[in-house]
């Protein structure tokens, strides 16, 4: 892929109508900041409606070295001031983003109460409803469209982790829909189309966590066969999770666990469709590709485009003085673009090795996503499900994208068989 030169100082990380530009003007500037020495400063804006100014800008960390190192630091590189680029108070923050706005000490409490819920014998018992769930929605295909057609998200990618996540949390399927229209406003808070607005973000969070909380403080009355119970009930030294821990937590595993595996599932599609050849190569020896397909598929992708840490003290990354309490942005979407570290990696190669790691899954440290295998594994089997059962079906039109700097999303992608 041969991208367009973009001058340094001709675009800005910061402005809503950069990433409404045409992609390939977005991956030259990327370039270009991944080419020049040194970290470059952004100045910050907000909503127009937002009630808090505009913070005092952030460090862009574009290359893969950067993104790995201010990850896997967490003394020096916080968590617990937001991992938004906005400064919010940290109740919004801990509201919103649970344990990945968290430092430790309440940051390794939380997640290893949380984690008993995704303990090897809870997800195992998932495995077999994705293998369910996938042959349900080719099912629904055939059945729902005799022409062949239709819109691949709504029908294919959506309602895979979104049934996952709510059979996972033991949410009735006649609830299914209202969660999902709430993480759609939440991750998609840029954007027109899903209200565009602090106040429907607001509204939309304030809906889910009350919704978590009923369901929380049920579970813990009376338990039943759900990862809701195990979490309601697990203790470490003694403590329990909180009604309020418990919807915040929600809010993040619906939106993160729902919205992201969908966006990679999106694109797989769509990349699997433009490269034909790699889609052959995947179909015809489906196993021993599958762990490196869809890696590649998620380092394609990055569905989250990006989190803030800030420093905790005085240090330096790629020869620039960080000062303490600066905010350093991790753009994956950038680092996973890194030619140092993967080779033409515009290219789109189901067989790319494991290692260097993409980073779409955060690049490590204690902050690394608690999902990633559960993703993994509903990502594989939908793509088998395809394969196996609707071989020929493409993309065949551009993708509807989500107007967002934070979430690479597809709204939208047709599609035939």
């Amino acid at each position: 892929m041969e991208l367009p030169a973009v001058p340094l100082g001709s675009f800005d990380l910061s402005d809503p109508e950069f990433w409404t530009a045409p992609r390939d003007h977005r991956e030259g500037a990327f370039k270009t900041l991944r080419d020049t020495d040194g970290l470059q400063f952004f100045a910050e804006r907000v909503f127009e409606d937002s009630p808090f100014p505009p913070g005092p800008g952030y460090w862009a960390l574009v290359r893969h070295e950067d993104v790995w190192a201010a990850s896997r630091n967490a003394a020096l590189f916080c968590s617990g001031q937001g991992s938004n680029i906005g400064d919010l108070p940290q109740e919004l923050n801990e509201f919103f983003g649970s344990m990945i706005n968290m430092d430790d000490p309440k940051h390794f409490r939380l997640r290893n109460i949380v984690s008993r819920g995704f303990a090897p014998k809870e997800i195992a018992r998932v495995n077999d409803y994705v293998k369910v769930k996938a042959a349900a929605i080719v099912d629904n295909l055939l059945e729902k469209y005799p022409d062949r057609e239709c819109d691949f998200v709504e029908e294919v990618a959506a309602p895979l982790p979104l049934q996952i996540i709510c059979e996972m949390m033991g949410i009735p399927l006649e609830d299914q829909q209202q969660v999902f229209a709430w993480t759609n406003t939440i991750l998609g808070a840029g954007d027109p189309e899903y209200g565009g607005s602090l106040e429907a973000l607001m509204a939309a969070g304030m809906g889910m966590f009350q919704y978590a909380q009923a369901l929380g403080d049920d579970r813990l009355a009376t338990p039943r066969d759900d990862i809701t119970s195990v979490m309601m009930h697990a203790e470490v030294d003694g403590e329990r999770l909180s009604s309020q821990e418990f919807g915040s937590f929600f809010i993040l595993l619906a939106v993160a666990g729902n919205e992201t595996t969908r966006n990679a599932i999106s694109h797989g599609m769509k990349a699997l469709t433009d490269h034909p050849d790699q889609k052959k190569i995947w179909w015809d020896d489906f196993d021993a590709n599958t762990r490196t397909a869809v890696d590649e598929i998620v380092r394609y992708a990055t569905p989250v485009i990006h989190f803030r840490r800030t420093a905790t003290e005085d240090t330096e990354l790629s020869g620039t003085p960080i000062k303490a309490g600066d905010k350093v942005v991790l753009w994956y979407n950038s680092a996973n673009r890194d030619e140092r570290v993967f080779e033409d990696p515009f290219r789109f190669d189901v067989r790319r090795p494991l290692q260097p790691s993409q980073v779409g899954f955060g690049a490590g440290g204690p902050h690394f996503c608690l999902g990633a295998n559960l993703a993994r594994r509903e990502i594989s089997v939908m793509f088998d499900e395809i394969r196996t059962r609707l071989p020929e079906m493409q993309i065949t039109g551009e993708p509807a994208y989500l107007q967002s700097f934070f979430i690479n999303g597809i709204k939208r992608l047709p599609c035939a068989w």
